[in-house]
């Protein structure tokens, strides 16, 4: 993924699982097909969550970017 693409950014900070798939799932038609969601979670679990999501819903994990709050962003392609 390039480093210059841009995201809709879903701030999940302090929200703890199962909250920030949650919001994922909520928000995912908020971006068109081929654009990214970025999912800003301080919860560990996202780190596996958002991945396994993408897996189950035949959505793309396209990796991990930081916030700069230096929270991590897991970043989702809309493929569907």
């Amino acid at each position: 993924m390039s480093t210059e693409e841009s995201w809709f950014e879903l701030d999940c900070r302090e929200m703890r699982c199962p909250a920030p798939i949650i919001e994922l799932a909520r928000h995912l038609g908020d971006v068109g097909v081929g654009e990214l969601i970025g999912v800003a979670a301080t919860d560990v679990a996202a780190r596996v969550d958002v991945p396994a999501w993408c897996r189950m819903r035949e959505q793309e994990y396209a990796g991990e970017a930081s916030a700069p709050d230096g929270v991590p962003v897991f970043l989702v392609r809309r493929l569907s």
